[in-house]
């Protein structure tokens, strides 16, 4: 039996050990057949210096040596929690809207291209908690109602000549009509079946992009794509109105934040509806709302639909930002991705995916300059977190436990 208090460091042992094992691999072996230990120790030795002062400062504080610390500042918080909850909530919504609008005002080209990225995957991660977080069905392939959006606006700027603002509610019925007929088959099935099935149908609409040479030039993509426009009044030879193409970063920024904020609103009044309650209803127990005369096969379905909806609004920003759409922007790495952004900020919470999104699509710029492991600091980063806080960053304050995971 292995004392509590010795248990971390042995975990750190073994750790440190698998750490070196995966390090090796990547900054040991070299083109020409040559192997090093050198740079790869000098970066474990860097990870593990730090790893043994995290542990032993969190076995300090276990056993109540800052006390003298931690109390004070407990209480600083607990005060300025207090203070905070006096201010109200609007007051902090139009404190952030103000920010976020006067944002790439005080801000360069790159880091506006982060925000936009960033505005983007929120879209998406909300879009997918409604179907995960608050119908709490487990979906793999949410990135192909992306590429639907995408598509749908590609096809149609190109080929027709329709507008941005006109494409929109087009890609999100279609989005909408694919969510359906994706979800449709899948209403019988739980847990990993659904997982796989979702799977299946995300590889199935991006293979479909690829090959359908006639339609979507496979491939090669579209190009040609046009930039959103509006139309704006124009007094220089008295009243008429222009059309003012958003080519800028600046403007594509204003464009995605309108989508943003007008997905946090819908997932908001979605939240607290009938409907949403009846979608907490089905994550919690499906068997249950089902006896309490909750319809599960149309709710279901119809949080695919909806959440479909988002997605396809994202889709076709992106091909409008882009000017450029192909089946690679749409693979199982972009699903996964939003996937962690729902489960790291927290399932069934509106703040906590944006701060998901937030941490995902940020942190790997932070980490850019580690150039080979980046994504291996990324992915300690993500482990770190989930260990630390397991229910998100913002956990949803109704969320309980489905009676599956119970046994």
């Amino acid at each position: 039996m292995i004392p509590a208090f010795s248990r971390p460091w042995l975990f750190l042992a073994v750790g440190l050990a698998w750490f070196f094992l995966l390090l090796w691999p990547l900054l040991g072996i070299h083109a020409d057949g040559t192997l090093t230990f050198d740079k790869s120790f000098q970066v474990w030795i860097r990870v593990a210096v730090a790893a043994t002062i995290f542990v032993g400062l969190r076995q300090l504080n276990k056993a109540g040596a800052f006390n003298y610390i931690t109390r004070p500042l407990a209480k600083v918080r607990e005060s300025g929690q207090s203070a905070a909850s006096l201010i109200p909530k609007p007051v902090w919504i139009l404190l952030a809207l103000a920010v976020a609008l006067a944002y790439p005002q005080f801000t360069g080209r790159y880091a506006q291209d982060v925000a936009v990225s960033v505005l983007v995957y929120v879209c998406l991660g909300l879009g997918l908690n409604v179907v995960v977080g608050l119908a709490g069905l487990l979906d793999l392939g949410y990135i192909a109602f992306y590429g639907v959006g995408a598509y749908t606006y590609a096809l149609l700027s190109v080929h027709y000549g329709v507008p941005f603002w006109l494409c929109l509610p087009i890609a999100a019925m279609l989005a909408s009509l694919a969510g359906c007929i994706i979800g449709y088959p899948t209403l019988r099935m739980r847990g990993d079946y659904l997982a796989i099935v979702t799977l299946g149908f995300g590889e199935i609409i991006r293979i479909i992009l690829n090959n359908w040479m006639e339609l979507t030039n496979g491939p090669n993509g579209i190009l040609g794509i046009e930039a959103p426009s509006m139309i704006v009044p124009d007094f220089e030879d008295g009243l008429g109105f222009e059309f003012i193409s958003l080519r800028k970063l600046q403007y594509l920024y204003y464009v995605v934040l309108f989508l943003a904020v007008f997905t946090i609103v819908a997932v908001h009044r979605l939240n607290f509806s009938r409907i949403g309650r009846a979608w907490e209803a089905i994550r919690e127990d499906e068997t249950a709302a089902e006896l309490m005369g909750v319809n599960t096969f149309l709710l279901k379905l119809l949080a695919y639909a909806m959440g479909a909806v988002f997605g396809g609004l994202a889709g076709a920003f992106f091909a409008a930002r882009m000017r450029f759409v192909s089946p690679e922007s749409f693979t199982f790495l972009e699903s996964a991705m939003v996937l962690a952004m729902v489960v790291l900020g927290g399932l069934g919470s509106i703040p906590g995916v944006i701060l998901g999104a937030l941490a995902l699509v940020a942190l790997p710029e932070v980490f850019r300059g580690f150039e080979l492991y980046r994504m291996l600091a990324f992915g300690g980063a993500m482990t770190l977190m989930m260990l630390v806080r397991p229910a998100g960053l913002w956990p949803a304050k109704r969320m309980g436990r489905r009676s599956e995971e119970a046994e």
